[in-house]
């Protein structure tokens, strides 16, 4: 996997191309966010973001990348920015304009140009 590589599939997620970031997944990627979600598998995960990107415009930025062969590791910041009321967000509540900027560590594992396990955590509230 190249810095190429992480670029289209940044540039996919922030495009809400569902389709296009999660055809990095393995079928049974293992993603990890902190101890707040566990979820398994491609679809599952696809799943999840549709969730939160109907409620937020969540914007990636790579600060940060370093490639093994087997694995990755990416420090991004992250901008959400409200697009719906969700007061029960079980991470936290939030409003429409609401905004919140975050920078985390990201870990991947690699097999065959997948990611495999996903491990990630918040590094600062900007």
């Amino acid at each position: 996997m190249t810095r190429e590589d992480f670029e289209r599939y940044i540039g996919a997620f922030n495009a809400n191309d569902f389709e296009g970031f999660s055809s990095f997944y393995a079928d049974d990627v293992d993603f990890q966010l902190g101890e707040r979600k566990h979820i398994v598998g491609r679809e599952a995960i696809a799943d999840f973001y549709r969730g939160i990107k109907a409620h937020f415009a969540e914007t990636l930025t790579i600060l940060d990348l370093v490639l093994a062969p087997d694995g990755a590791c990416l420090h991004v910041h992250t901008r959400f920015e409200t697009i719906e009321d969700w007061p029960d967000f079980d991470m936290w509540p939030t409003k429409k304009g609401d905004v919140r900027e975050i920078e985390s560590i990201i870990l991947y594992r690699i097999r065959d140009g997948k990611f495999t396990h996903i491990k990630s955590a918040r590094f600062k509230e900007l």
